[in-house]
């Protein structure tokens, strides 16, 4: 996978990604991130990417210009060898709201651009001719773009085959199967009076599945039981209404 980063501000993203597991899945060819600084392609004499928006109101906006010229350098690229973007992503507070489907349909993907805003966004024809996607990563405002870009890495990132030491780590992830995971204890078995539930120190496998089937249910009955909705209400590949069995 390759995942083309688009941002007036390098360095925020530029340091998580030289940390644990993204710095392993680089280092293993597993992914190639570029971090493209927007400064690098403005005209302006003073390397300026903003401006004040028509119209007034507070904030600054990412001038149209800049993205432009980075984008279509990455397509012309692309198109020389031999290779599609496969999605252009804003990310943005009113774009969808990221998902762990979601994530895993893009972890799927060969090439990924994601342009990260700040100020005040950036120029709605940026969004209206280049941007394929719009994703949200809350419903909550950011000074940018750049830790929403980071979090939606991060997650494509993990289900790459190899990049995790557990290949069924990832799997048994909450969300995955719209269940919250259940809890997770180590050693000591024993902790101030504690003690870790004895099925899980069993050696019973079975058994600990249940534990943890039953527990995830709990958990995700009381956390988030619009989970259980969505996993009831989704349809099966004959477009019936099919309802969960756990």
């Amino acid at each position: 996978m390759l995942i083309d980063i688009i941002t007036a501000l390098p360095g925020i993203v530029e340091g998580p990604l030289d940390q644990s597991i993204l710095k392993r899945a680089v280092g293993k060819n597993l992914v190639r991130i570029r971090v493209h600084n927007l400064r690098n392609f403005t005209t302006d004499r003073h390397r300026q990417v903003d401006d004040y928006p028509f119209g007034g109101g507070a904030g600054m906006v990412l001038k149209p210009e800049p993205i432009f010229a980075c984008i279509e350098k990455l397509q012309a690229e692309a198109d020389a060898e031999g290779r599609t973007v496969d999605e252009i992503i804003y990310l943005s507070p009113d774009g969808e709201r990221l998902s762990q489907r979601m994530v895993n349909e893009l972890s799927m993907k060969r090439h990924l651009v994601m342009l990260a805003g700040h100020y005040k966004g950036v120029d709605q024809r940026v969004r209206d001719q280049l941007v394929t996607r719009e994703i949200s990563i809350g419903d909550y405002v950011l000074s940018g773009g750049e830790l929403p870009t980071l979090v939606l890495v991060d997650a494509l990132i993990r289900l790459l085959p190899g990049v995790l030491g557990d290949a069924c780590s990832a799997l048994s992830d909450s969300f995955q199967d719209n269940l919250l995971d259940a809890p997770t204890y180590t050693r000591p078995a024993e902790f101030r009076g504690l003690e870790v539930p004895h099925v899980l120190r069993s050696g019973d496998h079975k058994a600990i599945s249940e534990w943890r089937e039953a527990e995830r249910l709990k958990k995700t009955s009381e956390r988030r039981p619009d989970l259980l909705e969505i996993e009831e209400r989704r349809p099966d590949d004959a477009g019936t209404e099919m309802r969960t069995e756990k």
